[in-house]
């Protein structure tokens, strides 16, 4: 029996052998049957007769031994059916009609047609002498010329399961099957002749392309227009042309010498060319590779690589020439080699032995790329890719290559993120359930948690360090030989890339119960290196992380702010507010993980401060969302314990869906935290436009509170620092609480002055108290505060403008001159008085009131220009009335002659309104000189015309002595 010789892998491999105990071989054939897993082989002797053997394989798959090569030979399996004699000659090539169930048989220079049972008598086809060569028509999806009977539109039928071309001489016979159906034969009847330039050895038909190998060279040959034309020819007449169609994809080798070339349809060369060992006396197809028979041996190369793959020597198997052939379905999985005298049949091995060989071998490159090649070819589907994938990966894992694992588990497609949940977490676990079972070939040990991979890695390593010194060989990848890995860098690298490959499991569409281990998982991972960062990440985002499964972890390694995060994104407020406030209170006690570390005790401080602060912040964060008034409260306290700002913010949060009852927010905040309390209140006023006097009066009352406590620290002492702004003391306003006051007694009606006067009367708030006198209508102690205690000239004259009475300023001016409290007479601001308002001041009242101790030179100029103004208004007085006077005069006088006007009516006018005639009718004329008779004016009313002028809204003005239009 014949050896394979593996050259790079197993591709083929020897099923049986047949001894024919006859005359030489010469030529063979195939047909299988796919359900039965049955081919047909025909044998053609030169003695002329027809074998038929019948080759079985329907178990060989199942019964091979673990590595997929080598089998058992089984005589058995080939069994020898029937013979026919065909001709006295040998029987140069059998094509196989399997759609008509005929052999179409060349011998002797004629066809002969057989049935494929070798049963009915063979037929001879006496019309075509000297056939050299036969191709049935390869059709491809893409479209081909149907071809008719004389090349005409005949009406008989031709059955395109039985049209071939014959080569005779020099020229191509196209013959097809007409009249073909249920129980009639048909005949055979020529469809077209081509003459070619030489004589044809070799022929293949694809589609309308024929091409023709001759002594001179190939030739393409079309079956349409019959032209045909030079592809290449031989530099001299000792080559022998060979041809060979390609079934699956449609495409023809040329052979020159030792060189295959494959071209398409048109003759133009795809790919690259196949080198072969030596001029090969045959080739067969199979699949993705090309069987090449040289001599005694036998190879295999990849259509695409043009390697070689495999090498079978056929030594010792019978002398003479050799011959080739593979399914005439193109099917690719039975290759038979006839010698002399012997019939050597080889099966494919599956794709999945091959690669499940080299895995073996732990040739993990090589059989990806020829997992991917087979997946190119369509030899195996997308699922079996990603298997392989998926299958290199966790063989990679268990080698301790990490890195070159994951990256095999990202290119599976089918593979489930739950396949390497047990690296990371032991048996039994929450996601037990979910990891598949019995999925691959079972090349490697079920998963185990990556310390205990690690370390049977490591003493799988020690133990091929000492075969190794032994002279033995291992397994194990040399670079560990040399150079050992440390047990931490390796347990640094699995974890990192597991996580690596969770992070890109979350962006697959994975059930809800995979989605949680993945997160979980992720986190467990996240911990172990202890990436605080990344942690964090993923426990503020949207996760499916499971909180039972990861509390008390983290909270035993003191990450509680991942778990603050985790607890709110899984919407436990209480828990994760619970948290924020430990960290709070617990910063300084080592809760904090991210503390820098320093041996500066200022800083330290400031770190501290800074921690609680971002609880607070965080804490605060959650509580701007929540309507849950009872945990907001609860929390309030130390969130404004640490900042005030932030509980302001809990306080007026626009985010919740519901608004906290003030009285009770009121009621919880610390008395002690006064401006908390004045912010809110300053913020149901302002934002929300409460209109409760009783928010504001406490508003009022807050302020006042604050202003005179201000105002009483201030005046201890005027030193910088005694006297520092409110906002020097980190008050959470920006402006000053004066300024404040004073803004909201102006602007607000709604609280209760009296409360606030009571409160102030005793200070020295004095602005404070004129807004509030002003709001009491006291205008006396206003102008009082304003001109005397304030000395606010302006503002007193301005408060005297919005009374509106003159009297005004004369009750200012008697201030000015007779002032309280033991003051002296304010004669400048006095004289100032009467310099801007003096017009307007009646000059005895004036005078009146001057004090005599008034210096004259003060006071002079001022009297003597209001007396000037005075007497220029009784003046413009005077010329104002009188002008009115002439102006009424003038509209009498304009009104008589309206009235007085004389119109004249005859036979012939019209009313302008109903167009009747006037004659004796009584009339009336409007202003704009339209007339009307009596009915329609009543009609029309006085005010408005015909025209729809309305002279009350819209009044004529004509010319007279001083009115003018």
């Amino acid at each position: 029996m014949a050896k394979p010789t593996l050259k790079s892998r197993t591709i083929l491999t020897q099923l049986t052998q047949f001894n024919t105990n006859a005359s030489q071989i010469r030529s063979i054939s195939l047909h299988s049957n796919p359900p039965n897993s049955q081919t047909l082989i025909f044998i053609g002797t030169l003695s002329g007769n027809l074998l038929l053997l019948s080759l079985n394989h329907h178990n060989h798959n199942s019964n091979s031994n673990n590595n997929g090569i080598d089998d058992e030979v089984n005589d058995n399996e080939v069994r020898f059916v029937r013979n026919v004699v065909i001709s006295d000659s040998a029987v140069d090539a059998i094509h196989v009609f399997s759609e008509i169930e005929k052999l179409l048989v060349v011998s002797d220079g004629y066809i002969h047609f057989v049935d494929m049972e070798l049963v009915k008598s063979v037929k001879k086809i006496s019309a075509l002498k000297g056939v050299r060569c036969v191709a049935r028509r390869l059709c491809s999806n893409d479209g081909f010329s149907k071809m008719t009977v004389g090349g005409g539109g005949g009406e008989l039928s031709i059955d395109e399961n039985c049209v071939f071309v014959v080569g005779v001489g020099r020229k191509l016979v196209f013959v097809g099957l007409v009249g073909r159906g249920e129980g009639v034969v048909g005949s055979l009847v020529t469809l077209k002749e081509v003459t070619c330039v030489d004589v044809v050895e070799d022929v293949v038909w694809v589609d309308d392309s024929v091409v023709v190998g001759c002594v001179s060279g190939y030739y393409l040959c079309s079956c349409v227009t019959g032209q045909c034309g030079l592809i290449f020819a031989f530099p001299d007449r000792m080559s022998v042309p060979r041809l060979k169609v390609l079934k699956r994809e449609f495409k023809v080798v040329v052979l020159v010498d030792n060189v295959g070339i494959i071209v398409d349809c048109d003759g133009q060369p795809v790919g690259g060319s196949l080198v072969f060992g030596g001029c090969p006396d045959g080739i067969a197809e199979m699949g993705s590779n090309l069987v090449a028979l040289d001599g005694d041996k036998m190879e295999l190369y990849g259509k695409k690589s043009g390697k070689c793959v495999q090498k079978i020597l056929l030594a010792g198997e019978g002398a003479g020439p050799h011959v080739i052939a593979d399914d005439a379905d193109g099917s690719g999985k039975v290759v038979v080699v006839a010698t002399s005298s012997k019939v050597i049949c080889y099966l494919k091995v599956p794709s999945e032995e091959q690669i499940k060989d080299l895995l073996r071998k732990k040739d993990f490159k090589e059989a990806i790329t020829i997992a991917e090649e087979l997946h190119d070819d369509g030899e195996i589907s997308k699922e079996t890719l990603s298997l392989v994938h998926a299958q290199v990966g966790f063989l990679l894992m268990f080698d301790l290559h990490f890195e070159e694992a994951v990256n095999h588990f990202l290119l599976s497609e089918t593979m489930q993120p739950s396949e390497i949940f047990p690296f990371i977490m032991p048996d039994p676990n929450r996601w037990s359930l979910l990891v598949p079972r019995n999925r691959y070939w079972g090349l490697h040990p079920p998963p185990a948690p990556l310390e205990s991979v690690i370390d049977n890695g490591l003493l799988a390593i020690q133990k091929a360090i000492f075969l190794k010194k032994a002279g033995l060989e291992t397994a194990v990848d040399d670079a560990f030989l040399f150079n050992p890995p440390n047990r931490d860098d390796l347990l640094d690298s699995a974890i990192k890339n597991l996580i690596r490959y969770l992070k890109a499991s979350r962006e697959k569409d994975l059930t809800s119960s995979v989605r949680e281990g993945v997160d979980t998982l992720l986190m467990y991972l996240y911990r172990a290196r202890n990436f605080v960062d990344e942690m964090e990440s993923l426990a503020s985002s949207e996760n499916w992380c499971i909180v039972e499964e990861l509390e008390t972890l983290l909270n035993d390694s003191g990450h509680l702010r991942t778990l603050a995060f985790l607890c709110e994104s899984k919407g436990m407020s209480s828990k994760a507010l619970a948290i924020w406030r430990i960290l709070a209170r617990n910063y300084s006690s080592g809760y904090w993980k991210d503390l820098p570390q320093t041996n500066i005790k200022q800083e330290l401080g400031v770190n501290i401060i800074s921690g609680k602060e971002t609880a607070a912040t965080e804490a605060t964060r959650i509580l701007e969302e929540l309507s849950d008034q009872h945990l907001i409260l609860q929390h309030l306290g130390w969130i404004a314990d640490t900042n005030q700002l932030l509980a302001v913010r809990v306080l007026t949060s626009e985010k919740r869906s519901h608004q906290l009852p003030p009285d009770e927010v009121i009621a919880a905040i610390d008395p002690k935290k006064t401006e908390i309390l004045q912010r809110y209140l300053q913020w149901l006023i302002e934002d929300q436009d409460f209109d409760d006097p009783q928010f504001h009066t406490s508003y009022a009352l807050l302020l006042t509170k604050s202003a005179l406590e201000t105002y009483k620290t201030e005046s201890l002492s005027r030193d910088a620092e005694a006297g520092t702004s409110e906002s020097g003391r980190h008050s959470i306003f920006q402006n000053p609480v004066r300024e404040r006051l004073q803004v909201f007694l102006q602007s607000s009606d709604l609280y209760d002055p009296e409360e606030v006067l009571n409160l102030i009367e005793e200070s020295e708030l004095w602005l404070e108290k004129a807004i509030l006198y002003r709001k009491l209508g006291q205008e006396t102690l206003v102008l009082q505060i304003l001109a005397v205690k304030l000395e606010d000239s302006d503002a007193a004259e301005h408060y005297c403008a919005e009374i509106g009475r003159p009297d005004a300023y004369m009750q200012l001016l008697d201030i000015y001159l007779n002032p309280t409290d033991g003051k002296q007479p304010m004669f400048k601001a006095a004289v100032r008085l009467l310099h801007n308002h003096g017009e307007s001041l009646d000059p005895l009242q004036v005078l009146e009131r001057l004090s005599p101790n008034m210096p004259l030179q003060l006071a002079s100029d001022t009297i003597l220009k209001m007396l000037r103004a005075r007497r220029h208004h009784h003046y413009q007085g005077q010329v104002v009335h009188n002008l009115s006077r002439a102006v009424v005069i003038d509209a009498n006088l304009a009104r008589l002659e309206e009235r007085s006007r004389l119109v004249q009516i005859n036979d012939e006018s019209l009313c302008d309104s109903c167009h009747a005639r006037l004659g004796t009718k009584l009339f009336a004329m409007y202003p704009d000189d339209t007339v009307v008779c009596y009915k329609c004016f009543r009609r029309q009313g006085e005010s408005t015309s015909v025209t729809g002028r309305d002279f009350t809204n819209d009044p004529i003005f004509k010319p007279g002595w001083l009115v003018t239009e």
